[in-house]
């Protein structure tokens, strides 16, 4: 990896871009959450974007879907306490970073979980690709990077832990990307059951149509009109780095049989008594 540290910063030891600056992170302690907040949590590429859309077409014009919290300046807080209406809020930070406002108005969390070698791989392309990430030499020193959490926002294992060792403060409803793919009109439902919206089945299919994932690239790829500084992802602005296959099961084209060993045996010492853990699929 190229030395590009101006693209890059330590928080309390965890990687965040530069786009994220240090004086807002700082700052979250003090933000203000609303009992009426929705909170939209992953790992990066992990399928923010996808939910997002799911959720703005349940709440079409009653509430406003920010950038993620933890996206720009100090100035960052101040522009969405100036939102009127009922916010949906993007992040990537892990639960022990998350302002402390929304665990005790016990804000609804929809946290959605990708297996970690896809993760991986998607992620890998996104270095590729972001021109606010450092520079990627090859598929084996990113992969170190990964393995060891030195990746934005750091390891995928700390971060699904530290939400699921305190799903019990905020009774987070936790997606699996995977069994979304396969079935996502029971995740619509799912979703509009824990929120509770009142939604029919057409409804749902319509929404589940307009949500697939080709649907959503082929807008972004022909949309000319979007806002550069409204994106629900807080590594880049430009939307055409979002989405790249969308598939599962991918990482078989990436990992070696080593790699896939080696990560293998962290995975299963990390995860082993985790719930959220039987439920990722790893196949398609």
């Amino acid at each position: 990896m190229s030395l590009q540290t101006d693209l890059i910063h330590l928080f309390k030891e965890i990687p965040f871009t530069t786009r994220s600056s240090a004086e807002l992170l700082k700052s979250l302690d003090f933000f203000q959450a609303r009992e009426d907040d929705i909170l939209l949590v992953s790992y990066p590429k992990s399928g923010t974007h996808w939910l997002a859309e799911i959720m703005k077409l349940l709440f079409p014009s009653k509430v406003t879907l920010t950038s993620p919290i933890e996206f720009g300046d100090v100035s960052r807080l101040e522009e969405l306490d100036n939102i009127s209406s009922r916010r949906i809020i993007p992040t990537h930070l892990n639960y022990h970073m998350l302002p402390d406002s929304f665990k005790a108005k016990k804000c609804k969390v929809i946290y959605i979980i990708r297996n970690p070698k896809d993760t991986a791989v998607s992620l890998f392309h996104y270095y590729k690709d972001n021109p606010n990430l450092p520079t990627i030499d090859s598929w084996n020193n990113f992969f170190d990077m990964y393995l060891r959490g030195q990746v934005v926002c750091g390891s995928w294992c700390d971060h699904i832990l530290s939400w699921e060792e305190n799903r019990n403060e905020m009774g987070p409803l936790f997606l699996f990307y995977e069994s979304m793919k396969k079935d996502p009109i029971t995740a619509v439902r799912k979703i509009s059951t824990y929120l509770g919206i009142n939604i029919n089945d057409n409804e749902i299919q319509e929404i589940c149509k307009k949500t697939s994932f080709s649907e959503m690239k082929n807008n972004v790829e022909t949309d000319k009109n979007s806002d550069p500084n409204h994106t629900v992802c807080s590594l880049t602005a430009n939307r055409k780095l979002i989405f790249r296959k969308g598939a599962v099961g991918d990482w078989k084209s990436y990992f070696t049989s080593k790699q896939n060993k080696l990560f293998d045996e962290l995975y299963n010492t990390r995860m082993e008594a985790n719930i959220l853990a039987k439920h990722i699929h790893f196949e398609d």
